[in-house]
């Protein structure tokens, strides 16, 4: 199972990619294998302004849904587009072009509350 360094880790299983005060938000490889086969990625919340915690969205696999939280505050500045209709993106690049949105960081001190990839790995016991 891959849990790139880079990025930091929620206990929802969620990634965030931070980039400057803009950050790309996904879910891990390991929720998307725990969901299986996604068949739909539900995002209304662009231009919002949601809090660390606020549900952002869902994503709908052949067996359950899920909902996505934000691993920190921000604005949604986007949602990727490339989910509408290829939502399996999650399952097969959970970390390149399956990522769900771009955020701007309300503030950036929220990242140090997250886990790093060893600390997640523990938690998932990988």
């Amino acid at each position: 199972m891959n849990f790139p360094e880079n990025l930091k880790y929620t206990k929802d299983h969620e990634w965030i990619l931070v980039e400057g005060d803009e950050a790309k938000i996904g879910i891990t490889e390991f929720a998307q294998g725990e969901l299986g086969d996604i068949v739909f990625v539900d995002i209304s919340s662009e231009g919002e302004t949601l809090q660390s915690e606020e549900v952002f969205g869902s994503v709908e696999a052949v067996k359950t849904v899920s909902e996505l939280y934000m691993p920190v505050s921000g604005e949604i500045l986007e949602v990727n587009p490339h989910l509408e209709n290829a939502p399996e993106t999650v399952n097969s690049d959970p970390y390149g072009m399956g990522w769900m949105v771009r955020v701007k960081l309300s503030d950036t001190d929220q990242i140090e509350g997250l886990m790093s990839a060893e600390q997640y790995r523990e938690m998932v016991g990988a």
